[in-house]
Parts: structure tokens; C-alpha cells; sequence
């Protein structure tokens, strides 16, 4: 038996033996992976004590120098590089009082504290290193003795592995995995290295970054997040999976509460999310204000089947005129009501179903466009719709409306003669002006009927004026009455 000195006193106060148990478990798993072997063992024999066991190549009394690992530094799915673990590992076995054996084709392996040579009053931890008791064997079995069950299981509990925990997509950057409890866990190459009370998913990371490389510290406990931010970032955005893109934007409509997810605080996130679920075809993305704004719409689209999907201004203004991941438009409101206008149907009422007070009202049509030179040449008709389509740019229904060759005034206008006419000489401007709302050109035209009508009232207001003198100098208190009914006369003698 020869003896090793592993130039190492007691240390690591605050490690407990499952921290040292994990690297045991590293290695095994590392070893699997640079071999290609069958999967690792961990188990208890009847006295109480624990295996770990790998199938690789064995352990040599080499690897009890500490030095960097240029087979696991070029290997890039590994995070054991410096030979640091082994040791640390074995110095808390030793403070927590755990007997710690190694058995493998090369030795076999136990420890002990002895004199630093030649120095009688230093004390270090040595491996006693002695030849193979099974020379055929394969692989490296560590044997733990007064181990507890539990530290061997909080030990696998920081593994993927051995966590239980179901991947939902596999990306070049890494994986992102389904949330198992309260808390999420981000895992380096299948080794849990923190902890996150707000995000949606756990995560692998699996392509390291520079920074993610500095801030691994010994411990591999408690890496701060803006180590690898930008590493879940770039999962996130790398992802196609409908299945994380639907729990990504369902998280959205907790924006108006103050309580989303950290990860659906990254903008870029929730437009990738919103793409790629905007390809089921069966969403509406809205703002607050919109589904205020907008309530018949959210009522045809939810029952048309389509979900309403609650996103903040600052996700609406990055989705618009995008197209998702199968190269569809984004389902926002105007789309959707464009859509919804291709669709429309307008629902005439032909005169004989107006009632009386309708049709004495839709009568004076011929007289109000006679306050401004008639009918353009170009409306060939007026009629009347119950239902309209939404104004241009908002999402209210229109009160009237001109196409090419007829003028469409919404029933509900002719509740009263200032209704109907105002509306009506409205769209009488655009047929006369050509021009939409809010242009120079309509505006003009609005000017000019407004002068056609004023010059009317008056020339009749003159005319009343001197009959009433001739009549009666004297009349009677009438009640006052509208413009129209002024200009025109009651309808409904």
C-alpha cells in the first residue's frame, strides 16, 4: 500500500455531504458520457452502505491531481474541468466523519490523515492506494459508509436526471423543462446551479457563454441570474414548440394584474410566443383598451371559438404588421375586424317594414339633399341597414356609409329628423367630395354644405319672418321646435 498525499486539511465548512456527494455523481455521469457506457448505479447494499458506479475506463491514482482536464475542458456537454471536485468531495467525507472506499481495475483505494512528509506536525488527508482487489473489474465504484439515505437523495435531486422533471423542447442552446413545483431550477449540463421563485419554466443550458463560464464557481450553487439571462433568452426565442409558446402567452393575461412571469417581461419573448401561437389560427391578440374600446368584436370573436389573448401596448406595437412562423398576419383587432368587413353582410329594411314615424322621416330624403343641390349624380340610391360596418379606423359601428354608387344610413338614425339628416348630408359630402373622413378635400366639402344650408334656413327663416307680419302681428307662444322641423315641418302631420 502506498500512500498519496492529497495535500489537503479539513475545508469547505459550509458543504454538506450531499454537496460532496453530487461531485461523486458529476464524475460518474461525466465518465458515462466520454465513454459511451451504460448508465451509472447508485444503490445500498443491506449494511446500510452507498454505491456510486460508473462503467468507464476505472480510476488511476493519477486523477488525485488536481490539474485542468483537457479531455473534459474540449467537451462541451461535461462541467467538471479542473479536477477541483474529487478533492473537495473528499475532504468533507472526511470532516463530516463518512468512510469513503474506491474500487476500481486499477486499485483500490481509502483514506486516512497522516504526517505531511517530512513535516511531523502537519496534517493532511491521504489516499491509500493499494493494488486492485478485483483486477477484471470495470468501471470505479465509490462505497460510502454512514451516509444518510437522505443526503444521497438530495444529491441526485440536483441532477436532471434524477429530477423528475419533463422537457418540453430541445433547442441549440438548451432545453426548457416543465415546471415540477413552486420554484423553478436552471440547470448547466444537467447540473442544477440556481434556483427562481418567478419563472414559468425550469431550464437546461447547455451551450455555454463566456459569462456563464466565469460565474460557475466551486460550489455550482447560486450562480446570480445575469450569468445566464441571456442564455434563457436565447432558448426561449430558439423554441418553436406551440406548447411553450400557448404557456407563454397565457402568462400574458396577467400583465393588467402585476403578476406575469419574469420571462414574459422580456419583450422580444412575448412577440416570439405570440407568433408562433398566432399560427393555430384561433387567437385575438388585444390590449386592455381595445377589449374596452372594442366589445362587440370580443364578443363575434369569442363566438367564433377564438381565444382573446390579453397583450401589453408594448408586445401590440412589435406585432404589428408582422407575420407569424407559417407566414400568417397577425390576429390583432384590425385585422381581425378587416376580415370581418370582407365577411359583412349588410341587412337592408325594405320601406314597407320601416314603421310610420321611419318612413315619414326617410321620406324627406329627396328635400334634405335638396338643401345642397340634390343627390350627386353618382348615388343612384339611399337605403337603410340595421347592422353596419365599423367606422375607418375605429371600431364603433358607422352611422353612414357611401359606396360607389349608393348611400347606407343605419336604422337606428332615423329615430329622429336631426339624426337622419345630419348623417345623411355627411355621406352626401363624401359622395361629392370623393374623399374619405379627415382629409382636406372632405373637410372643404363639409364647408360648403354647411353654407348650402345656412343660406336656405335663412332665405325661409326671411320668408316665414314677413308672412308671419302680414298674418298675425301678434301670434300666439308656440312651443320652440327643432332646426329640421323648422326647415321642413313635422314630419308626422
Amino acid at each position: 500500500m502506498k500512500k498519496f498525499d492529497l495535500n489537503i486539511d479539513r475545508m469547505l465548512e459550509n458543504w454538506d455531504a450531499f454537496h460532496a456527494i453530487r461531485e461523486i455523481i458529476a464524475n460518474a455521469l461525466d465518465e458515462q458520457i466520454l465513454t459511451d457506457t451504460r448508465e451509472i448505479n447508485i444503490s445500498r447494499d443491506i449494511d446500510g452502505q452507498w454505491s456510486i458506479r460508473d462503467f468507464g475506463r476505472g480510476l488511476r491514482h493519477e486523477h488525485f491531481t488536481m490539474n485542468e482536464n483537457q479531455e473534459k475542458l474540449n467537451h462541451p456537454g461535461l462541467i467538471g474541468k479542473f479536477g477541483v471536485g474529487l478533492k473537495d468531495a473528499l475532504a468533507t467525507f472526511d470532516r463530516l466523519g463518512i468512510e469513503a472506499r474506491i474500487r476500481s481495475k486499477f486499485c483500490d483505494v481509502s483514506f486516512d490523515r497522516s504526517e505531511k512528509h517530512d513535516f511531523s506536525d502537519v496534517i493532511t488527508l491521504h489516499a491509500c492506494i493499494s493494488d486492485p482487489s478485483e483486477p477484471a473489474f470495470v468501471g470505479t465504484e465509490f462505497i460510502l459508509k454512514s451516509c444518510s439515505d437522505e443526503d444521497i437523495e438530495k444529491a441526485k435531486g440536483l441532477f436532471l436526471l434524477f429530477s423528475g422533471e419533463e422537457m418540453f423542447e430541445k433547442t441549440q442552446y438548451g432545453e426548457v423543462l416543465k415546471k415540477t413545483g413552486n420554484a423553478s431550477y436552471i440547470y448547466i449540463n444537467g447540473i442544477r446551479v440556481a434556483e427562481e421563485e418567478n419563472f414559468l419554466f425550469s431550464y437546461n443550458i447547455t451551450s455555454l457563454t463566456a459569462a456563464i463560464k466565469k460565474a460557475l464557481n466551486r460550489e455550482r450553487t447560486n450562480v446570480g441570474r445575469s450569468a445566464y439571462s441571456d442564455r434563457v433568452k436565447s432558448i426561449l426565442l430558439a423554441s418553436s414548440s406551440e406548447a411553450v409558446a400557448r404557456v407563454l402567452v397565457d402568462d400574458l393575461g396577467n400583465f393588467g394584474s402585476g403578476t406575469l412571469h419574469d420571462e414574459m417581461k422580456w419583450t422580444d419573448v412575448s412577440v416570439h410566443a405570440s407568433k408562433i401561437t398566432n399560427a393555430s389560427g384561433n387567437v385575438l391578440f388585444l390590449t386592455d383598451e381595445e377589449i374596452m374600446n372594442a366589445p362587440r368584436f370580443v364578443e363575434e370573436a369569442r363566438a367564433t371559438g377564438r381565444q382573446i389573448i390579453t397583450i401589453p401596448n408594448t408586445v401590440k406595437e412589435k406585432l404589428s404588421g408582422q407575420v407569424d412562423s407559417e407566414g400568417n398576419a397577425i390576429q390583432d383587432l384590425s385585422n381581425f375586424v378587416s376580415e370581418w368587413n370582407d365577411c359583412f353582410e349588410f341587412k337592408f329594411v325594405p320601406h314597407e317594414k320601416l314603421t310610420q314615424a321611419e318612413r315619414s322621416i326617410f321620406d324627406m330624403t329627396g328635400r334634405i339633399a335638396d338643401l345642397v343641390g340634390g343627390l350627386p349624380s353618382r348615388v343612384q340610391t339611399v337605403k337603410i341597414s340595421e347592422t353596419m360596418r365599423p367606422e375607418t379606423g375605429s371600431f364603433s359601428e358607422a352611422r353612414g356609409l357611401w359606396t360607389s354608387s349608393e348611400i347606407i344610413v343605419k336604422r337606428s338614425e332615423l329615430a329622429s329628423v336631426d339624426r337622419y339628416a345630419s348623417t345623411l348630408l355627411h355621406e352626401i359630402g363624401h359622395a361629392r367630395s370623393g374623399e374619405t373622413d379627415i382629409t382636406i378635400g372632405f373637410e372643404q366639402e363639409l364647408t360648403s354644405l354647411l353654407g348650402m344650408v345656412a343660406s336656405k334656413a335663412m332665405l325661409k327663416a326671411s320668408a316665414d319672418t314677413e308672412s308671419q307680419q302680414i298674418a298675425n302681428r301678434n301670434p300666439a307662444p308656440v312651443k320652440k321646435a327643432g332646426f329640421w322641423v323648422r326647415l321642413f315641418g313635422n314630419p308626422s302631420r
